[in-house]
């Protein structure tokens, strides 16, 4: 990150709202939105890919080495995630990657190879993900974090796929606790509890708290 560049990160637990938010707040601003969180996905897809033990990061990294992953944000539409040149975004919300995932991320050799390649981005953009506002950018702009119950998250989820509440909210609370290391907040993060609100309302509330800070609202110019 650049002295120049302009970073807002939005972090939370899974199916907490952060992505389809900072989607939204990336648009209004006009500035490229970037999901950290498919990095992991694109590893973990590629494990399965190659059958490969997700609890083995060095076999993890060596395929990554040999078929490269490239994230590439825009500031109009969605992130696209390749491999080899092959487009696998389509390929990275599914209930094998989901169950897969949190293995993938708690590798410290894993995440340090995430890290690197956000680290890397040019320009300004807002990013989601877990620990984006404390390890990846802790000099960011400005920081939310999005709260949610797991029941609330869980009925979210069954609006994108097929799957039983009782089902989901179950394994919402599992990854939350396989999670909870990579998720605490930063301490000057701003706290959003979205339950009671919807996306657009979310996006507004992010909105007005970079309205009053000029080096925030700097990001758009």
């Amino acid at each position: 990150m650049t002295a120049s560049q302009h970073v807002i990160t939005i972090d939370g637990l899974a199916a907490s709202g952060k992505s389809s938010a900072a989607k939204g707040l990336a648009q209004r601003l006009g500035v490229a939105y970037v999901s950290s969180g498919l990095l992991y996905r694109a590893l973990t897809w590629l494990a399965l890919d190659e059958q490969l033990d997700v609890h083995d990061a060095h076999a993890l990294l060596s395929a990554a080495a040999v078929r490269p992953v490239q994230l590439t944000p825009y500031a109009d539409k969605d992130n696209k995630v390749c491999i080899e040149a092959k487009d696998i975004s389509n390929l990275l919300e599914t209930d094998a990657v989901d169950k897969n995932v949190s293995a993938v991320a708690k590798h410290p050799q894993v995440r340090t190879w995430v890290n690197q390649h956000l680290q890397m981005l040019t320009g300004n953009f807002v990013i989601d993900g877990r620990d984006m506002g404390t390890v990846v950018f802790p000099n960011a702009r400005a920081k939310f974090y999005l709260h949610a119950a797991p029941e609330v998250r869980a009925r979210r989820r069954l609006g994108e796929r097929a799957g039983d509440l009782a089902e989901l909210t179950a394994a919402i609370i599992e990854r939350d606790q396989r999670d909870q290391a990579q998720s605490v907040p930063a301490e000057d993060a701003i706290h959003i509890h979205t339950d009671e609100l919807t996306l657009e309302q979310v996006i507004d509330s992010l909105e007005h708290h970079l309205t009053p800070n000029p080096a925030i609202n700097s990001v758009t110019g």
